[in-house]
């Protein structure tokens, strides 16, 4: 009988990690579709946009990506996507055509169009959003993400400091401790881009995130700040980091704009280089 229950013990440890990973949702038929939601929390209501693969499938555990938009913003531009040449941000800030059905979006709308954060409200609202979206559908739950720009860049940022456990990366663009940074201490893969004539959040205040992971990460610091390559934005990928928790900093010449392009393109930088960030973990 302890030799029958070695073996059970010895086959369970073997089963691949996926199993582990997925969601309650998994092999269930879902409820959850392509449509605006709503539920309470604090007792306040709370919107947001879901977006699901075409030809979802109830057994394969998929990534599972927040959006955050800026203030004034909302979860409809995010979803409808706003003129880059303008300076907004293409749907899903560019992730949900390079993805190829092979993620869940959840896009969040904020209070008074914002991230304030008050009192740990829209964390819980994140917290809220992920229980019910992985009861229903099947999310790989190592696999969690979260972008956003300005004040969804803040807003990704909080969520790092406090929910390090339930997100394996994010990426921050053009953002800044607006929406608080409770706990702060355990380590999260980091982008982060922005801008050196940001003139609506400086530079200094990107860094600043920046940093806080660069640390929490175990990363070795650079000698001197990276600087655009005129026209065109540098990626920094440190080194020394804690395996499985790298930073990657973009710096670039413009100013506060999601839809950044290099000298000669007309395509924005940040989905590629967020969505190669985020696909590096399987």
């Amino acid at each position: 009988m302890r030799g029958l229950f070695t073996s059970a013990c010895l086959f369970l440890a073997s089963v691949p990690s996926v199993f582990a990973a997925s969601s309650a949702g998994c092999g269930k038929a879902n409820t959850l579709t392509n449509k605006q939601y709503s539920m309470q929390v604090n007792g306040k209501n709370r919107n947001y946009f879901l977006n699901i693969p075409d030809n979802y499938n109830q057994n394969t555990p998929y990534r599972l990506i927040f959006t955050w938009h800026q203030l004034g913003g909302s979860a409809q531009k995010i979803v409808n996507g706003e003129d880059p040449k303008k300076g907004g941000a293409l749907p899903y800030y560019g992730l949900k055509a390079i993805a190829n059905n092979s993620a869940i979006f959840v896009v969040p709308d904020g209070i008074s169009n914002g991230w304030a954060n008050s009192g740990g409200e829209d964390v819980t609202f994140f917290d809220q959003l992920v229980k019910t979206v992985e009861a229903d559908l099947c999310v790989n739950t190592d696999l969690r993400f979260s972008t956003g720009f300005s004040y969804g860049g803040a807003m990704s940022y909080a969520l790092a400091c406090a929910r390090p456990e339930m997100l394996r990366a994010v990426a921050v663009i053009s953002g800044a401790q607006l929406s608080g940074c409770s706990g702060g201490t355990k380590p999260v893969a980091y982008y982060g881009q922005h801008g050196t004539s940001d003139s609506v959040l400086n530079v200094s205040q990107g860094r600043a995130l920046r940093d806080k992971f660069v640390a929490n990460n175990g990363c070795t610091k650079l000698q001197s700040e990276p600087a655009p390559a005129g026209a065109n934005s540098v990626k920094t990928q440190y080194s020394g980091c804690k395996e499985g928790y790298p930073v990657t900093w973009v710096i670039h010449n413009g100013d506060h704009n999601p839809s950044q392009t290099n000298s000669g393109s007309s395509t924005p930088f940040a989905p590629a280089n967020s969505w190669e960030f985020f696909t590096q973990f399987k």
